[in-house]
């Protein structure tokens, strides 16, 4: 499925396969049949995620004899649907962790914060153990919710760093009628709120109205596959860039494979990613800029990052003209451009997947002992 969450499911898999594991995965009907990498895909969800899953869930795993049932778990994922929270007190015979790609709360109605935030504590707190992915997360689940078995395990990158053949950095930019002597921006992932692309495309008007010729391209996706408040921010994006006349700075890669992909990030000259919550090591964004070795200009974390120190410029969440003035300054001095992107691959280096599968499988073992 298109998103960061189904990308780490495939690259965490993989990692696994190698390691000598089996895998097997399900979700919707959607994905198909194929059988990547060994990974066994059972395509089971017609349609939306209900109470019936559940059921279709424990026969699958019965079926398959799996020693752990681990759920990938995105606050927005599921269709919103409750049913995924009562899962682990539903399959008792099979051990149930839950990875947390995030502890975040999508609005459903007025005054439903309480509501979503109380089924989430009892999906963490039925599991047999759980996985935080940011730092912040595991010490909201170990110290304000008192869950006992937590562990923090990063994500990487979902984007392998591989060159299409022939790839020539000024052609690329002159096939998209950017100038060499441009200020290229790169942004990755899709139209979410929390990514903050509104205020991309407000920083963007800021650094064409200072007569600095700024392009930006927009890699992959706009929409993704599980949270649909994407298409409303969508159209709100669109009508910013209406408004200031950017169309034409713009380019939309649209949803690309890796090389694509890469060849969007080598050819940009820094890359954008304004968080609104902050910078933080459970965005698969920002690991695919790190190993691509990219110049980072991000937003300050809400908690301290020792990985990330001196790798990333960082500005205030929601400032657009701090963003545009941060963009400008890597522009224009190179050397410190440099020094982001050995910098970016060197932290890049630490979060491998067979790092992380060896990881969360070392958990799942004991958790399972």
């Amino acid at each position: 499925m298109q998103g960061g969450v189904g990308a780490f499911t495939r690259e965490v898999g993989r990692a696994m396969v190698r390691s000598g594991h089996e895998v097997s995965v399900f979700t919707r009907e959607q994905v198909g049949n194929t059988q990547p990498d060994s990974i066994m895909i059972s395509p089971q969800v017609n349609g939306r995620w209900g109470w019936r899953t559940n059921s279709l869930i424990k026969r699958w795993a019965q079926q398959n004899k799996l020693e752990v049932l681990n759920i990938q778990f995105q606050t927005a994922a599921f269709d919103l649907h409750p049913s995924v929270h009562w899962l682990p007190s539903q399959e008792t015979r099979i051990p149930s962790i839950v990875t947390f790609h995030d502890l975040r709360v999508p609005y459903l109605f007025p005054k439903a914060g309480r509501l979503r935030e109380r089924i989430v504590r009892k999906l963490a707190s039925t599991a047999r153990g759980v996985i935080a992915t940011d730092r912040a997360d595991g010490a909201v689940l170990s110290e304000q919710w008192r869950i006992p078995h937590v562990c923090w395990i990063p994500i990487g990158s979902n984007v392998s760093t591989l060159l299409p053949d022939g790839y020539n950095r000024a052609a690329y930019r002159r096939d998209l009628g950017f100038h060499e002597d441009d200020l290229m921006i790169s942004y990755f992932g899709f139209l979410n709120e929390s990514k903050g692309a509104l205020i991309l495309i407000e920083a963007l008007a800021r650094l064409i109205q200072d007569h600095i010729p700024a392009r930006l391209i927009m890699i992959g996706g706009r929409l993704g596959a599980s949270d649909t408040t994407n298409i409303a921010y969508g159209d709100r994006v669109d009508n910013v860039i209406s408004k200031h006349g950017l169309s034409e700075h713009i380019h939309w890669t649209g949803f690309v494979d890796d090389q694509a992909v890469s060849a969007a990030f080598f050819s940009s000259d820094v890359t954008a990613l304004p968080y609104l919550d902050g910078v933080s090591l459970r965005r698969g964004t920002l690991m695919a800029a790190l190993a691509h070795g990219r110049a980072i200009v991000t937003t300050t974390p809400s908690t301290i990052i020792p990985e990330l120190e001196g790798a990333i410029e960082t500005v205030r969440p929601g400032d657009s003209n701090a963003l545009a003035a941060g963009l400008k300054m890597l522009w224009q001095d190179e050397q410190r451009r440099r020094q982001l992107e050995i910098a970016a691959k060197n932290v890049a280096s630490i979060f491998t997947w067979d790092s992380i599968a060896s990881k969360t499988i070392e958990f799942f073992e004991q958790v399972i002992s």
